[in-house]
């Protein structure tokens, strides 16, 4: 497990909580693992922490989501509970407290056993019907060694932001999209639901500072305090 120096250094290089890092460290940890299973090359990593794990998001992630291209869900937890028994073996203590399969495919949470009491992360893998992509990328981390995962094709992980926040409508999704324009990663071709989404944006009455604060650098606290006149304006650029 990452030392308390380590720790503390890079929550003040971050500018965010201890437990920020400790959570990301546990994820880089997790999926430098997950990623040297055979199975793996058909699971897709995407979700607000792939943006932040591959693309550079400031938004700090709870949660682990993929997507999969096999519907073998006793392959599926095979290829966890080895990336599991390969990380204890660096001596590093941790639980799995749920597995199970859900409408939409599988769900699991590992509760990873640190000297600051449990720490808990939810991967859900999507089993839905549909055509999906993957594509290699190597993560580069201050927090662990190099690796390489298989990541959800941009344009589809661009699209099923947006697909998130026209449904549930969460403060993440809001600000996932304000980076994706700020970071140019939305196709051209995608634009045109951009309409739709700046009248979702306006009819919205979530408490963005509250919500988004602690996940997000000091240094980005600004933009949330006016949120989502930000994201409007980035929209309005696109349209």
């Amino acid at each position: 497990m990452i030392a308390d120096h380590v720790l503390k250094s890079l929550a003040t290089k971050f500018q965010t909580t201890e437990l920020n890092v400790r959570r990301e460290y546990c994820q880089h940890l997790f999926l430098s693992y997950f990623y040297q299973q055979p199975l793996t090359d058909h699971i897709y990593f995407k979700g607000g922490t792939a943006l932040r794990t591959l693309y550079n998001s400031p938004r700090f992630s709870e949660d682990l989501d993929f997507s999969a291209s096999i519907t073998d869900i006793r392959a599926l937890e095979e290829a966890l509970l080895e990336t599991l028994a390969a990380i204890a073996r660096e001596n590093i203590n941790l639980d799995l407290t749920e597995s199970k399969t859900t409408t939409g495919g599988y769900l699991a949470i590992i509760a990873f056993l640190t000297n600051h009491g449990p720490l808990t992360i939810q991967l859900e893998i999507s089993l839905r019907e549909g055509e999906k992509r993957g594509e290699a990328m190597t993560v580069v981390s201050d927090l662990v060694p190099a690796y390489t995962v298989v990541a959800l094709a941009r344009e589809q992980l661009v699209d099923e932001k947006i697909q998130a926040l026209l449904s549930r409508k969460k403060a993440r999704d809001f600000y996932d999209l304000y980076f994706i324009l700020r970071a140019n990663l939305l196709p051209a071709h995608r634009r045109d639901v951009l309409a739709q989404v700046l009248e979702t944006t306006r009819q919205s009455r979530i408490d963005f500072q509250r919500e988004l604060k602690e996940f997000l650098p000091r240094s980005h606290w600004a933009i949330i305090r006016d949120f989502p006149a930000p994201l409007e304006r980035e929209i309005a650029r696109f349209l």
